[in-house]
């Protein structure tokens, strides 16, 4: 396949890369140019200074040869998402984009940002979104500022938007490995909220989950939860970690009642995801910083 990934050179966009190139794609990387991941010498480079968040414009470069899907890393909002759909709508056979947990109601309620009662059990693809838009606006900062943009239900508007543009959302956990999160902090930081529960993703079972989004057809106008099977409380991950001196966390503005767990069987039973390295493994490799050598790539 031909394959198109925009914002793809560093953490989860090199894991993701690595993966379609071992497993036979072709893959063109739209970017700016300004890392310079260890990804693989066949890959096609497309940098330019257009390619910084929020990604407005796109060269007409991306379209030859015609990408069968392109897999947008970084769409921040509206405004960047509509760009991204105006130019491919047509020109692409799918669109794959990545989303966020902090779309769900409960993400909202566990923020701050809405009232209400606590929102049990594990949040599905049909669970109730925000009715807040612009989760992290931030008044001291220019209203071109990613943080004032930013609003992952808008872009998952846009990525449904498009008949002649078939869409695939994906909704990321809080990711981790070699190149970010890799402390740990955000199991760390909670340790006085022991019984809360917070998705995590390995960032080679992450990517793992993208190639299939990407090169699956019955993916198309589908949303997936990606992270664990089971979502352990900071008290059972905690038991199988080492100890850590990083400060803890109790922003008051958080509420620990509320639970920010996936339901992950969709993928599962869809797409056939498995994890590449179980999740306590890899947290466990990334605490003691072992996951750098144990970082398997599929070949299919």
């Amino acid at each position: 396949m031909q394959i198109v990934v925009i914002g793809g050179t560093r953490f989860i966009g090199a894991s993701l890369v690595c993966q379609l190139v071992a497993a036979g794609h072709s893959v063109t990387v739209y970017h700016r140019g300004e890392h310079n991941a260890a990804i693989p010498g066949s890959v096609r480079h497309v940098c330019r200074p257009e390619a910084a968040m929020p990604v407005l414009e796109f060269p007409a470069e991306l379209l030859r040869p015609r990408p069968d899907v392109v897999v947008h890393m970084i769409a921040m909002g509206e405004r960047d998402a509509g760009a991204a759909v105006d130019f491919f709508r047509g020109n692409a056979g799918r669109m794959v984009w990545i989303s966020s947990g902090d779309v769900y109601l409960a993400y909202g309620r566990f923020a701050g940002l809405e009232p209400g009662p606590v929102k049990p059990g594990l949040l599905r693809e049909d669970s109730p979104l925000r009715s807040v838009l612009y989760p992290y606006r931030d008044a001291s900062k220019t209203a071109d500022d990613i943080a004032n943009i930013y609003d992952k239900i808008l872009v998952e508007h846009a990525a449904f938007s498009c008949a002649d543009l078939p869409g695939t959302v994906l909704r990321l956990p809080k990711v981790y490995g070699p190149g970010d999160n890799a402390n740990l902090a955000t199991v760390y930081a909670f340790r006085s909220h022991p019984q809360w529960r917070w998705t995590h993703g390995y960032v080679e079972n992450v990517a793992r989950a993208i190639v299939l989004a990407a090169i699956s057809d019955a993916a198309a106008g589908r949303s997936y939860n990606v992270g664990e099977e089971y979502t352990p409380t900071i008290t059972e991950r905690l038991a199988k970690l080492p100890s850590s001196a990083l400060p803890t966390n109790d922003d008051p503005k958080f509420s620990f009642d509320q639970d920010i767990a996936y339901d992950t069987s969709r993928i599962r039973d869809e797409l056939g995801y498995r994890e590449l390295v179980p999740e306590e493994d890899a947290m466990r490799m990334v605490a003691t910083g072992t996951a750098e050598k144990a970082n398997p790539v599929p070949k299919a």
